[in-house]
């Protein structure tokens, strides 16, 4: 519409009003007009209309005309006196309205006839009255003079232009796909939680996407600090709200801002913590600013935008912000948890009442994860996190419960359980500074200190021996009668837990064993479920099974991340965490803002492993990288290894053997650390690898060391080992030694752990059999149950028993397994298992059924990427282009290079022009 009323063609007109909330663009707009119309030989005039002018008298006309005062001599004399007073080249004014407006459309009319001329006036409303008569007299005769006028009004705002009747055009926020690419093309390295965040607050305000980043730290804009509740607002975003609230008639901006400091406040909390002094509809004026909307059936308000809140905030005084406070408390009497916020907001020294609620609020949070949204948003502290669950403002409500505290001893213990709970948030850096605030008093939680302490050590530095000793120390100081639901029982348990299963050694686990040897058995039902489930799952397999299906079940909505982790873990080690992945699932989404991100890494690590064991590489793969890219971001050293080690399990499986790097770095930080979990893992990949190129000698020696032969391993993963090991075994002559492992294996029970463990044994034992005996081995083990929910063991078995069929010569039984085995490996992307199918096809008669292109096919974003990338743009570049990282870039690639049989981006042109349209998906 711009270039049309340069280019004076269509239906635009002499003139256009450009209509839009403050932060929209339009002054952009006007800029780019401007420079547009200047390269296309126009003259530019522009005025902006300020708030403080609006009384003084031709002040915008004077910025508007001055640059044209040296053509003010050539008009007429009454045209000239007239301008020479307005611009002040005279002495004396004039005060005929009608011979200014002359005068300057003279004036205009002469520029005019030099060269074209625009007229830009910003901010319209703000202009003086005389100004605007003026330029709304212009306007209306223009005529066909080689003026164009284009002005800028806020939305509802009253202007000249009203009643000139010049065309409008409404400029509202960005969508949110070109949202997005505003704020990617300036801040590209933001994390994916701040980049959501951020773009919501902004609700599409390219001002706020511009301007929110650059006032956030680098370790806010990285995700390892978790964004405040009301996101600071720098001079620029402030100043395009604070007109308006200035103007508010002072009971309106009280109204305002009880609703700024509690996010989901009734009109019947308002009236409340009003207590008569005044009306809901006194927020009549700031509906009619357009600054909220108010619902009266539903008895609800909401901003227009959400940066409003931050806005009103920052405007009020302490003074203000504390009786608003002090009021909503009062309001809130019977939400003990809300009430407690707005108390500690609203204190002013030690108050160990108000220390008591928020530290029973913070209980609460970790015991049920649930915090209620409005009270974490209440309290207009940088520490705050805007979210719907616990973790980061129950840090916050002990940091502020430890500092309202009158008594040492008090505040040392808050400190320190804040200090727990910063372990689980990722705010590392807060730890030692919390212990060390924390101090000494005769009452010290040192039990909760030691296992505070050890848990950094496990997450960050991975001295899972330094850790046990601690946690050793930590139950001696709690005694021989804890509490379960205790911080210190909590926080020991957990930190053992996690010692246990990482560490993967049998010290751990007996002393876990120990200490839950100290409580009521029903207390503590998911660490018992988790230590059954990896120290001894022969025997209580099917006794974890029933109890999970339990306690899942006996979950609250509202579960805290660490009452469901302990129960997924338990889940991985018999195989049955699909059965409950949507609960896993739930709590990644619950708490990945600003949450227990630890929780968050290891659900997602956990769904990782289930998606693969059943045959989704693709969304494993995607899952690993989340976590990876979290992992990395916060520090959490340990689970950043375990991601990297199952990104190349994955790769393995599909036959990338450019691994040794990375898994010679993932062991170089393991080995000397004793992650038993971690070095075994990497152990696993290296097997796998190893048989995908048929290094049946390599991958040996790597089995043996996880899975040892002749005694068998029947933890994690060593008993998802065996398969590989026998298969090793076999194909270097070693039959005794493959033999004698599944005997061990069966007589250690591994097969009862689970149905995926049962398929793999019953595999192992036809793979070690003798002919005349292989044939109903392998049959009977491809018709276990459940044997199809675990798709890549069940190919290799179906592969291994074609080759075994096509040996004696029973070609169509041969080619029957061979086609299913080749049918699944394709699938799954294992190429080069699916490779060894396929000449084993050929191998019994059967022409080549797949090739480069036909081996998977490419979905639609797969094509979009590598369509970008053949045209030679980076991962970054494409990445910004479609809205994803630049990891997640890369992992497609990884996945499109085998599936168009290429190994190179060099060569994705030619492999992309063989595809016929149907070979996507």
């Amino acid at each position: 519409m711009i270039d049309s009323l340069l280019a004076g063609r269509g239906h635009v007109g002499p003139g256009l009003l450009l209509r839009g909330d403050p932060g929209v663009g339009k002054s952009a707009l006007l800029d780019v007009a401007a420079a547009r119309a200047e390269a296309a030989g126009m003259r530019v005039l522009r005025a902006s209309g300020v708030e403080f002018e609006t009384d003084i008298s031709f002040s915008a006309l004077h910025q508007l005309i001055y640059p044209l005062s040296d053509g003010v001599d050539r008009l007429a004399g009454h045209h000239r006196d007239v301008l020479h007073q307005v611009l002040g080249l005279a002495a004396g004014s004039s005060q005929d309205p009608l011979a200014i407006s002359t005068a300057v459309h003279a004036l205009l009319r002469e520029a005019a006839a030099e060269r074209p001329l625009l007229v830009l006036i910003d901010d319209v409303p703000w202009i003086d009255r005389t100004s605007a008569t003026v330029l709304g007299f212009s306007v209306r005769r223009i005529g066909d003079d080689p003026i164009k006028f284009l002005a800028a009004a806020r939305t509802d705002a009253e202007c000249i232009f009203d009643q000139v009747g010049l065309p409008e055009r409404e400029i509202g926020p960005l969508a949110e796909q070109q949202a997005a690419m505003l704020l990617d093309a300036q801040y590209p390295e933001l994390a994916p939680l701040v980049r959501r965040r951020l773009l919501a607050e902004a609700a599409g305000l390219p001002l706020a996407l511009r301007e929110l980043p650059a006032s956030l730290t680098d370790r806010l804009r990285r995700g390892q600090d978790p964004l405040p509740a009301l996101l600071p607002l720098n001079r620029r975003l402030t100043a395009i709200f604070a007109a308006e609230m200035r103007a508010l008639p002072a009971p309106t901006r009280k109204l305002l801002l009880l609703a700024a400091l509690e996010a989901d406040v009734s009109l019947a909390t308002i009236r409340t913590a009003l207590q008569g002094r005044m009306d809901v509809d006194d927020l009549a004026p700031a509906h009619r600013a357009g600054l909220l909307r108010v619902d009266m059936d539903a008895g609800v308000m909401s901003f227009r935008y959400p940066l409003i809140r931050s806005a009103i905030v920052q405007l009020s005084s302490q003074r203000e912000r504390r009786a608003a406070h002090r009021a909503l408390a009062a309001a809130l009497a019977d939400d003990p948890s809300r009430r407690a916020w707005h108390l500690a907001a609203a204190a002013t020294g030690p108050d160990e009442v108000v220390a008591r609620a928020l530290d029973e609020a913070a209980l609460a949070a970790w015991q049920s994860g649930a915090l209620s949204s409005a009270a974490t948003r209440s309290l207009d502290d940088a520490t705050v996190s805007d979210r719907r669950h616990g973790a980061s403002a129950a840090v916050a409500a002990l940091i502020r419960a430890g500092e309202l505290s009158p008594h040492p001893a008090d505040r040392c213990r808050r400190l320190v359980e804040a200090a727990f709970l910063a372990n689980m948030t990722g705010q590392f850096d807060q730890v030692p500074r919390l212990l060390a605030d924390a101090g000494q008093a005769p009452d010290t939680p040192t039990g909760l200190a030691f296992a505070v302490t050890a848990y950094l050590l496990t997450a960050v530095e991975g001295d899972v021996d330094a850790a046990h000793r601690l946690l050793a120390r930590a139950l001696d100081d709690v005694g021989d009668a804890p509490r379960a639901n205790d911080w210190d029982s909590n926080g020991i348990l957990f930190t053992l837990l996690l010692v246990g299963i990482y560490g993967a050694r049998p010290e751990p686990w007996e002393l876990l064993n120990s200490a839950l040897a100290r409580f009521a058995p029903q207390t503590v039902t998911p660490f018992r479920l988790c230590y059954d489930a990896f120290v001894d799952p022969a025997r209580t397999a099917d006794t974890v099974r029933e109890g999970l299906a339990h306690a899942f079940a006996a979950l609250p909505a509202d579960a805290a991340p660490w009452q469901v982790m302990p129960l997924a873990y338990a889940a991985v080690g018999v195989d049955a965490l699909s059965d409950y992945r949507y609960l896993v699932r739930r709590m990644v989404e619950q708490e990945r803002d600003g949450g227990a991100i630890t929780m968050v890494i290891a659900g997602l690590l956990l769904l990782c492993i289930d998606s693969y064991h059943h045959g989704q590489w693709d969304e494993a793969e995607d899952l690993a990288r989340e976590g990876l890219d979290l992992a990395a971001a916060h520090g959490y050293h340990l689970l950043e290894g375990q991601h990297r080690v199952h990104l190349a399990y994955i790769a393995a499986g599909r036959g990338n053997v450019g691994l040794a790097q990375t898994l010679d770095e993932i062991t170089t930080w393991a080995a000397p650390r004793r992650v038993g979990m971690t070095q075994a893992s990497a152990g696993h990949t290296r097997t796998l690898m190893a048989l995908g190129q048929g290094d049946y000698e390599g991958a040996h020696a790597h089995a043996s060391r996880v899975n040892p032969a002749g005694g068998p391993n029947s933890g994690v993963p060593g008993r998802w080992t065996l398969l590989d090991l026998v298969e090793a075994a076999v194909r270097t002559g070693r039959m005794d030694e493959a033999r004698a492992h599944v005997a061990a294996s069966q007589q250690a029970g591994i097969d009862r752990i689970s149905t995926r463990t049962a398929l793999i044994t019953a595999g192992a034992a036809a793979l070690a059999a003798d002919d005349d005996q292989a044939g109903p081995l392998f049959e009977a083990a491809l018709s276990l149950p459940e044997a199809d929910r675990w798709p890549f063991e069940q190919a290799r078995i179906q592969l291994a028993y074609g080759q075994r069929l096509r040996r004696t010569r029973d070609t169509t039984r041969a080619r029957l397994h061979l086609r299913a085995a080749l049918g699944t490996l394709d699938r799954l992307g294992a190429r080069p298992w699916a490779t060894r199918a396929n000449n084993e096809l050929r191998a019994t008669g059967i022409a080549t059924i797949t090739g480069p292109n036909t081996s998977a096919a490419l979905t639609a974003q797969e094509r979009q990427i590598a369509t970008l990338a053949a045209t030679g743009l980076t991962n970054k570049q494409i990445g910004q282009q479609m809205h994803l990282s630049h990891r997640t870039v890369g992992a497609h690639l990884h996945r499109i290079f085998p599936k168009l049989g290429i190994t190179s981006r060099a060569a994705l042109r030619d492999a992309l022009e063989t595809i016929t349209p149907g070979s996507t998906s």
